[in-house]
């Protein structure tokens, strides 16, 4: 699915006299860029709420896939417990379900000057500060875009920013090998735009992440 972008904006309608702007996350280039068969669910950047954000999700339908259009103003603490019920909603759908279908985060791709969409049907949430892990594993830690570190059981310590944390996954490789696992855990202050911005950063190196996301 294709449609215009009107700049940084997403205008919904949660009815007919009540109109709303949604600001997507940026991208600079999405892997998907197409969505066939669709319905929305919005989380939007609302002051008048107790905990600032506004959620619809009247016109989801359970057999198609979910584009979830979340304001990137929003920190992970105030959006992630509504994408969870999201999730929780998807997996107990019993009467007319389509096992085919996946949830995704609307984006703003940048290089196409469109829409774009990161998948997250397969995340599972945790709030808990506990992480299990083995020499295997590695822990990235995200406290902000200019704050992250990756530890593991081996006693490697990494610290880095976004502008070269992509080149720390082939030192790990080279350390433990191809069958190292990553495990993300995010502060649940960090800003939707920032959570999404490392999410789309590491979309290549999908298969060396943990479906299992801390946030903290």
């Amino acid at each position: 699915m294709k449609k215009l972008l009107y700049l940084l904006l997403v205008t919904a309608f949660l009815n007919c006299n009540n109109e709303r702007v949604l600001e997507l996350p940026k991208i600079e280039s999405a892997e998907i860029t197409e969505v066939l068969d669709v319905s929305h669910a919005y989380i939007f950047y609302d002051e008048t709420q107790p905990d600032s954000t506004l959620f619809n999700r009247k016109n989801l339908i359970g057999t198609t896939n979910w584009l979830v259009n979340v304001d990137k103003r929003l920190t992970l603490k105030q959006a992630i417990p509504h994408i969870q019920y999201l999730q929780d909603k998807r997996k107990k759908a019993s009467m007319h379900k389509n096992e085919a279908a996946k949830n995704y985060f609307t984006c703003n791709d940048k290089s196409i000057k469109n829409l774009g969409f990161v998948e997250f049907s397969d995340v599972n949430y945790s709030n808990s500060s506990e992480i299990s892990q083995d020499y295997k594993t590695c822990i990235m830690t995200v406290n902000s875009l200019k704050e992250i570190t990756f530890s593991s059981s081996a006693n490697l310590n990494i610290s880095f920013s976004k502008e070269n944390f992509s080149s720390v996954l082939p030192i790990l490789k080279s350390e433990f090998g191809e069958s190292i696992k990553l495990i993300m855990s995010f502060n649940e202050s960090l800003s939707f735009q920032d959570y999404i911005t490392i999410k789309n950063n590491l979309a290549t190196f999908q298969n060396s992440i943990s479906n299992n996301e801390f946030i903290y």
